[in-house]
């Protein structure tokens, strides 16, 4: 089966459980987005030398992942999506976000005033990770308030992770100890 399956060409795109959607629906737009900072986190993880962050933002990667399989899901189809057994997100992977957040946070990194990324490549990436997060968790927000999300959890995590990565960030700007 080719990549091009040309269902798209009359400008719509699939859901879950064969839905079809204008590709500027919003619940694609959230998933698109998703998207775009899954790629960025690639980014910065091909751009850092430091294999734990390294490690850690793959975890996020894959976590995103969930998040992309529930956004891409109508809200009448969730209930089958779970019987299905794809995961959803949940407090859990918000906790993995707080973790990070504390360990980052324990290390009394220091900073005044607004940051102005591009200290360095490493630091960069995140910070294009982090407005990509920002512009995710926006157009969550946007489908929640269209009452087509059902999982708020979802737009904790993303507001969680951009703290994170504003963090990472940060913490990438400090000189090697």
């Amino acid at each position: 089966m080719s990549i091009a399956t040309k269902t798209g060409d009359g400008g719509t795109t699939g859901l879950m459980y064969n839905r079809r959607v204008s590709k500027w629906h919003p619940r694609v737009e959230a998933y698109g987005t998703v998207d775009e900072l899954n790629a960025a986190l690639g980014l910065a993880r091909a751009s850092s030398p430091n294999a734990a962050q390294n490690s850690r933002l793959e975890s996020i990667q894959k976590d995103l992942v969930i998040l992309m399989g529930e956004l891409a899901t109508q809200t009448e189809d969730l209930p089958r999506y779970a019987k299905d057994g794809y995961s959803i997100v949940t407090g859990d992977l918000t906790a993995k976000i707080d973790l990070i957040v504390r360990e980052i946070e324990g290390r009394k990194i220091s900073f005044k005033g607004w940051a102005t990324p591009g200290a360095n490549v490493a630091a960069a990436t995140l910070d294009v990770a982090r407005t990509a997060c920002r512009r995710a968790e926006r157009r969550v927000c946007m489908l929640h308030e269209a009452g087509q999300l059902q999982n708020a959890e979802i737009i904790i995590y993303l507001n969680r992770l951009s703290d994170a990565l504003w963090l990472m960030a940060r913490d990438a700007e400090q000189p090697a100890s």
